[in-house]
């Protein structure tokens, strides 16, 4: 017998039925989501995957839904025990119905959501990362940075526009201390939180002489906003940074990946702040106490040294009046002898001025004899050289104006002349003078005056 062939209705309403009569109660599944998809309609669309551990490699996938009146219900505990909500990548227990329809073929419909399991499994996610920087060998290398002495020159990553960021610079605004801060602004939610927060490290780094830490803030807001900070390349570049890193990622409750590899971890930006300024006080404290310390050691110093100085001071006035003393009783004792010495030499010196005075006398005779002599000679010499001697010679003397004439050179025609003469005086007026070329004549007139002279 010819049997009829089915239609699609037909055969799609047979297997509606099968999984009705096999699969009539609802199941537990584990499954990695990969869509999220809230509609208008109040109603949640999802896709359920399973990946191969080993490769990655997609193994199976059904669609899911969640109706509106579950929806919230299911939704809104996910995320209170979570703290994070329904999102692509999540491992999720869910409690499903499986139903078939002839329009729009298989689906798993969501009646429950287990949040326990998500938790551990974001817990667990966690671990691998941490256990995998503890493999590398860098998980604690933040941690093992030291402090600056002074931390004043803070690298801010944050979001410009984030009501922590403005906490966190009032913070530091209202403290006694000043504190240099540049903000290297950053995607602090979301998809993009990694790339972005690494690339504002980058930055930080190709000039890291100029700051002293580093600090990563982010404000209160969605737990769920903090899964971009649970990355293992974010994790290793904080955890690899050289600069102290302090984070301050706004939840008390929550324990982002960088938060176990930064240098320290805060709670909410304001608490960085208070860190800063806590650290700068308990530095500004320690210099006063080793600046009280070094007051009291100076003047401990400087009274030993005072007391030093007093008491050498003593000493050496001591020793001073010791050594007067003796040196004046030694010249009192040499001032005996010495006296003794000068009067024997007085005494000789008299005796020998005794014995040489009636030869100073004799002495003093003859050169007074002798002197007179001489003087006697002289005034001859003197008498011989005077003017009356010249004139009985027969020479004269010529005088212009009260001067005796030397040279010819004294004269000029027209002058009064006064020549002295041993009857008398001439007055004369110098009519013509005769210059070298007449020389020759005047000194053999003179000349024949001598000789007549000498015959005479």
């Amino acid at each position: 017998m010819e049997r009829r062939p089915l239609s699609l209705h037909e055969l799609n309403g047979l297997v509606r039925a099968t999984l009705e009569a096999t699969l009539p109660e609802p199941f537990w599944l584990v499954a990695e989501l990969s869509e999220v998809r809230p509609a208008a309609s109040g109603h949640c669309y999802l896709e359920f995957v399973e990946k191969s551990e080993a490769d990655g490699r997609l193994l199976a996938k059904a669609s899911g839904r969640i109706w509106r009146d579950v929806y919230p219900l299911v939704a809104g505990h996910f995320e209170r025990t979570t703290g994070s909500p329904l999102r692509p990548g999540m491992q999720v227990l869910v409690q499903v119905e499986v139903a078939f329809h002839e329009l729009y073929g298989y689906a798993l419909t969501v009646v429950d959501i287990d949040p326990t399991y998500t938790l551990g499994d974001m817990a667990r996610r966690r671990q691998e990362i941490l256990m995998r920087l503890d493999e590398d060998g860098v998980r604690d290398l933040n941690r093992e940075l030291p402090l600056p002495r002074l931390l004043a020159r803070i690298a801010v990553i944050s979001s410009g526009t984030a009501a922590g960021y403005g906490d966190f610079c009032h913070q530091l605004d209202a403290s006694p201390f000043r504190f240099a801060t540049q903000l290297f602004p950053a995607t602090m939610q979301g998809a993009q939180v990694e790339q972005s927060v690494i690339a504002a490290l980058d930055a930080i780094a190709a000039e890291a002489g100029s700051w002293d830490a580093v600090v990563i803030i982010r404000g209160g807001g969605a737990v769920s906003d903090l899964s971009g900070f649970d990355t293992y390349l974010l994790a290793a570049n904080v955890a690899q940074f050289p600069l102290p890193v302090l984070t301050g990622i706004g939840h008390d409750r929550d324990e982002t990946v960088i938060d176990c590899v930064a240098h320290t971890r805060l709670k909410t930006p304001t608490a960085v702040a208070d860190f800063l300024v806590a650290h700068e006080r308990a530095e500004a404290d320690a210099l006063a106490a080793l600046q009280d310390a070094l007051y009291d050691a100076a003047g401990r110093k400087l009274t030993t040294a005072r007391h030093a100085f007093e008491t050498t001071g003593r000493r050496l006035h001591a020793a001073a009046v010791q050594y007067a003393s003796r040196r004046r009783e030694e010249l009192l004792r040499l001032t005996v002898p010495v006296f003794a010495l000068v009067r024997h030499r007085l005494a000789e010196a008299k005796a020998a001025l005794d014995a040489c005075t009636p030869r100073l006398a004799r002495a003093a005779e003859r050169t007074l004899a002798e002197e007179h002599r001489r003087l006697d000679l002289m005034g001859r010499t003197v008498a011989m050289a005077g003017p009356e001697r010249i004139l009985r010679l027969g020479y004269s003397i010529t005088r212009r104006d009260g001067h005796a004439v030397r040279s010819i050179a004294d004269l000029k025609e027209g002058d009064r002349l006064v020549t002295e003469l041993l009857e008398g005086r001439v007055e004369s007026t110098v009519n013509t003078i005769y210059h070298e070329e007449n020389r020759t004549d005047l000194r053999g007139s003179l000349s024949e005056v001598g000789d007549h002279r000498e015959r005479s």
